[in-house]
């Protein structure tokens, strides 16, 4: 093989990011650099501001779930209704059976 056909290819992975480094003439990867994750909290004085934004998320979510919870009961309420009035709505039928169909 000639050296041309030995030069490396860097691609980013389109699913994590990673660079792969990978060599045509082998069809094989030969490095894999992970990408690095962005610091969380830059600095102490931010841990404060963050956990407060993280406790309103939080109250936020729980009462969005508390409010469903309360019109849960309606909203089956309402189904039932719906589905009983369909149900006196349609005639009575016998159901038929295997036997019935010779």
């Amino acid at each position: 093989m000639s050296e041309k056909n030995s030069s490396t290819i860097q691609v980013a992975c389109p699913c994590c990011g990673a660079m792969l480094t990978i060599d045509p003439s082998l069809p094989a990867v030969l490095d894999h650099k992970l990408p690095q994750k962005p610091q969380v909290a830059a600095k102490m004085e931010d841990v404060p501001k963050i956990v407060k934004e993280e406790a309103s998320r939080r109250d936020e979510k729980y009462q969005q779930l508390a409010e469903a919870e309360k019109n849960k009961g309606k909203v089956l309420e309402r189904k039932f209704q719906e589905l009983l009035k369909k149900a006196k709505e349609e005639p009575l039928t016998k159901p038929l059976k295997d036997i019935d169909l010779d």
